[in-house]
Parts: C-alpha cells; structure tokens; sequence
C-alpha cells in the first residue's frame, strides 16, 4: 500500500472544498471540516468552502461559532438551497458542479477535496478536462454503515440490496478515480485495499486537536466522589449505555454525559436507563453544548471514557475527535480496546484499554485508574504529550503531501 511522506509542499494551492452539510454545523463534520480548511490555510493556501446555508435566523459566523479568527485566505461560499431535504440534496450537488467546471474552465482551483461520497462520484462523471484533481477523504465504507445502521442508530432503517449495490458502485468509483484518496485510520485503508485492490496516491491522515496556548500538564487529583464523563453523540454504538451500567457497579462515582441532540431520541432512552437503574441522582445529562464549552465541562473530570461497542465501523473505521480532546486534556482515558483505538492509545501506557461491548470490564478499568494514582498520572500525561502529534496542523501538513502529489504537472 503506497503511502505519502508528511513533508511541505512548498507552492500555494487553490483548494474548492465540497460540504454539503448546513454550517455552521455542531456536529463533528462541521468541526472537523472548518478545522481542516483553517489549518491548510495557515499554510498558505486558499481555501473556497462551499456548504448549504446555516437554518438558524439570523445566520451564524462560522469562524465565531467554531472559536476561529476570520480567516483571509478562507472564503465560506452557501449555496442557494430551500425546500425537503431530497430537493436541498440535489441543488447542492447542481450548484458543486457548477463551481467545479466553473473554477476549472477559468482556472480558478488546483484541487476539489470533499468527504462526501456522493459529491466525489458525481465529479468523476465530469470529463477530466472539466474538473481539477479530486481528493477524497474517506471516514468509512458506506455500504458496511449501511449494513449496520440498524443496530448502530436508534431507529436506523435497515438498507435495501439496491441501495448496497449502489453504495458499492461509489465506492469502486471513487476509489478507482479519485487522483489522490485519504483516510482517517490504518484499519479503513487496509479493508478498502482488500475489497477494492490497491491504489496510489493513499494517505492515512487521522483527525487533530487545538491544542490551548501555553498549555501544561496538570497531574490528576484524587477525589472521594469522582467524575467519569463522555462526551459526544448518545448513539446505541458510542456505548453511553454501557457506561451507565458500568456506572451502577461503581456506587461512588458520578457520571457526566456531555452531548445529546434535542432532535434525537438517545437522551430521553439515556435517562430512563439511568432511571431503571437507580443511578438518575448522580448522572448529569447536560444535553447538546456548543463545542466551545465542551472543554470546560470535561476538565470537571477524573476520567474520561470512550465506551464505543464492538460493531465493524468501530473496530475498524472510528477516528473520532473526543480521543484527540480527551489526550489533550491530560486526564486519564478509559477505552474499549478496538484496533482503530490501538492506532492512536496503547493499553497501560496513554490509556486503559478494557473489553469492548462489557459494563463488568468497564467499571474495572475506571476503578483500575482511580484506585492506582501513579497510574492514572502515567497514562494521563502521556496522552497529554502525544496529543501535539494529532494537532489540526500536523493534519494539514500531512495533506499537503498528497496535495503535492496529485497538483503536480503530469
């Protein structure tokens, strides 16, 4: 599997970055996708980020929902989309297309990099001459999500034949045709190579962190009524409610559960488990929180956990943000021992890694932690300190490799 060295790539590119998401957006792709984008820019780069627009009244600035300073070299671009959702789908994917034939015809962009499987297999239906390069920035195999989307969101629709069969055919497509391909763990790139056959041009970039100014290490305290917290989506695969049964089998810890959409039915399954099991008193649901504040409530902590369940998208696919703000927090993390999480955290050396899918090893690795302070500042600050090699920074930087790659003159 060819893989790209994280060098510099010295000349400017002019980057058209497809998102077709409403944005601002508090969810991780908003914050992954304007974090990514800032941070190429730093570089020197221009970055066009075209996203539908925000639903809230009046619009929100981007750059001051996501605690950015504005930023000249990035430019926010929404497109003109109203009515049900299928309608909103396909003018956005109209109004792409459009700028992508009509920054290439006046060469205007070098490169188009989007993570949205449906927009990169409708670029590569352009002819050659009427697109830049495309990167894809793959976070999973989108007809495995289909698969398992039953049992990973609560209410998930089981897919039809048809639609895996037609999830397939985007990703053989993208794979095949996109000049230069990234994904965000090692687990994805090599499932992808053994289903679809190798290709050049891959990266495995993973996600980043904004690491606070002047930023220390502060050793853990030692408390009678500790705090174990999440945050993130309350989704049946993230394992918050194995985390509450771990919770029942720890009566003095208190439970911090930090996120929740109020238009999603988790927080409310959340509760009334938390009610069956008689621990409702002492966990704390604080419903969804801008991203600003999320920090603050996690330093409350004596721990931090990621309890994600064994399915095929965790083991293999699952990079998310809380692990990079949890490293960078400097409190001991508790996680479920899946590959994708050994890519990043090492069992007794940045984390304690426990049984996936297991309340009973759950709550062992978290009293491990709190009854061994040595060993909670061990793993703490060892995190703390490889937290500076999955910065927002170091991700653009690992781009620009590729970005190299795929703008130079054939």
């Amino acid at each position: 599997m060819p893989r790209l060295s994280a060098s510099s790539f010295e000349t400017d590119v002019r980057i058209l970055y497809l998102a077709d998401i409403r944005f601002p957006l508090e969810r991780a792709n908003g914050i992954q996708t304007m974090e990514t984008c800032c941070a190429l820019a730093d570089r020197g780069h221009e970055v066009r980020l075209v996203v539908r627009p925000d639903t809230e009244r009046p619009p929100r600035d981007p750059f001051e929902f996501y605690g950015l300073a504005p930023h000249a070299r990035v430019l926010v671009q929404q497109t003109a989309v109203y009515g049900p959702p299928a309608m909103r789908r396909m003018a956005y994917l109209a109004q792409a297309l459009g700028n992508v034939a009509s920054a290439r015809l006046r060469n205007r962009v070098d490169v188009v990099i989007t993570r949205d499987l449906g927009v990169a297999s409708l670029l590569l239906g352009l002819p050659r001459s009427m697109r830049p390069p495309l990167v894809y920035e793959s976070h999973g195999f989108a007809p495995v999500f289909a698969e398992w989307m039953p049992e990973m969101l609560s209410g998930g629709a089981p897919a039809s034949g048809e639609k895996l069969r037609r999830l397939l055919g985007r990703e053989t497509r993208v794979w095949r045709g996109a000049e230069g391909y990234v994904t965000i763990t090692e687990g994805l790139a090599r499932d992808l190579t053994e289903r679809l056959g190798p290709r050049d041009h891959l990266s495995m970039i993973p996600d980043g962190v904004r690491l606070a100014p002047g930023r220390r290490f502060v050793p853990p305290r030692e408390s009678a009524s500790p705090i174990v917290a999440y945050s993130g989506h309350l989704y049946p695969w993230k394992g918050v409610d194995v985390l509450l049964s771990a919770l029942a089998l720890l009566p003095a810890a208190r439970g911090l559960i930090v996120g929740g959409h109020p238009a999603e039915s988790d927080r409310d399954r959340l509760e009334a488990l938390a009610d069956t099991l008689r621990i409702r008193d002492r966990v704390r649901f604080t419903g969804l929180v801008p991203h600003h504040q999320v920090t603050a409530l996690l330093e409350q902590a004596d721990v931090l956990v990621m309890p994600h369940t064994a399915t095929p998208v965790s083991e293999r696919y699952a990079s998310p943000l809380k692990l990079f703000e949890y490293m960078a927090l400097g409190k001991p993390i508790v996680a479920s021992d899946l590959s994708a999480v050994r890519e990043v955290l090492r069992d007794g050396e940045t984390a304690c890694l426990v049984k996936a899918s297991d309340s009973t090893s759950l709550a062992s690795g978290i009293t491990k932690v709190l009854e061994h302070p040595d060993l909670a500042e061990q793993i703490a600050r060892r995190a703390f300190d490889a937290a500076a090699s999955y910065t927002w920074a170091r991700r653009a930087e690992r781009l620009d490799a590729l970005l190299g790659v795929v703008t130079r003159p054939s």
